[in-house]
Parts: C-alpha cells; sequence; structure tokens
C-alpha cells in the first residue's frame, strides 16, 4: 500500500533584535560512553567545538539531557573554499537507571569531551544504614531494610 509523505517546513522564528531568522543549524548526537562504579554514573561524550559555558546538562527525575553549542567558525581573512565540518549544536538524551545526588554532580570539558561525574543517591542512603548499630541483633528484617524495593507491594 503506497502512502502520500508529505514534507513540512519547519518554521524559524525571527529574533527580536534585528527582525531577521537566525539561520539553522544542524544537531548532531555526540557520541557517548557511560561507565558504572559503585559509587556513580560516568558519562563522555564529545563535544567539540563547544566552550564550557555553551554545555547545559538537565535532569529531570531519571532524565538526563546534555546540550551543547559549538561557537561559530567565522574565520576573518579568509575565503572558504571547500568546507566538510558543519558548525552545529549538541543533543543527547539518556534514561538513568539509578537515583541521582544532583548536589554533587561534576562536570568537566576538556579537548571537547565531557566528563559528567554523576554520584548516585542511593549510595549515601546506604552508608547511613549500614553506619547504624542494629538494635535488636540484626533479624532478618532488618539486613534488607535500604534495599530498595522492586516493585510495589501495596497491590
Amino acid at each position: 500500500m503506497a502512502q502520500n509523505v508529505r514534507t513540512i517546513g519547519q518554521s524559524v522564528p525571527q529574533t527580536a533584535e534585528t527582525g531577521q531568522r537566525p539561520v539553522p543549524r544542524p544537531v548532531f548526537l555526540p557520541a557517548a560512553d557511560i561507565y558504572e562504579t559503585r559509587d556513580n554514573i560516568v558519562v563522555l561524550a564529545e563535544m567539540p567545538g563547544v566552550a564550557p559555558d555553551g554545555v547545559d546538562i538537565t535532569l529531570e527525575r531519571r532524565v538526563l539531557t546534555i546540550r551543547g553549542r559549538s561557537a561559530t567558525g567565522e574565520h576573518t581573512g579568509y575565503q572558504r573554499v571547500y568546507n566538510e565540518y558543519a558548525d552545529g549544536d549538541y543533543e543527547r538524551v539518556f534514561t538513568l537507571s539509578e537515583n541521582i545526588d544532583r548536589d554533587r554532580i561534576e562536570a568537566t570539558l576538556k579537548d571537547g569531551i565531557l566528563n559528567l561525574v554523576l554520584p548516585k543517591a542511593e549510595v549515601q542512603e546506604r552508608e547511613k544504614s549500614s553506619s547504624k548499630p542494629p538494635d535488636d541483633g540484626g533479624s532478618r528484617s532488618d539486613n534488607f531494610a535500604s534495599v530498595p524495593p522492586l516493585f510495589d507491594r501495596r497491590h
């Protein structure tokens, strides 16, 4: 069965200052590696051309969004003859399996590589509960008190 496919042009908003439309920029999906340790989730993402102030990281619930805006490659005094590298923005979204301690997130950007360290929130809770002495000699239910439930048992 054949389908008709229509392409609808995307409307680009005008800027308030000049009234002109900005030039649309491509959005790249940065290559990323994710590592997990006992205490952290570490994300490495390639974002060449992005300055530290051009990085935006958001974490809503367990959805991590990484955005980067690369600087425009305008070279004064040169006439572009051939071009393979395109300036653009970067965006990548991940759904995390762990709760993250937002107050201890660390991010560094060096040589085009974003290094994002996301401390697991459960590690702090586990450390707090393991430092507590058992009150009745350690019954079976106390041994599993710090393990998060896998499902809701109320149903």
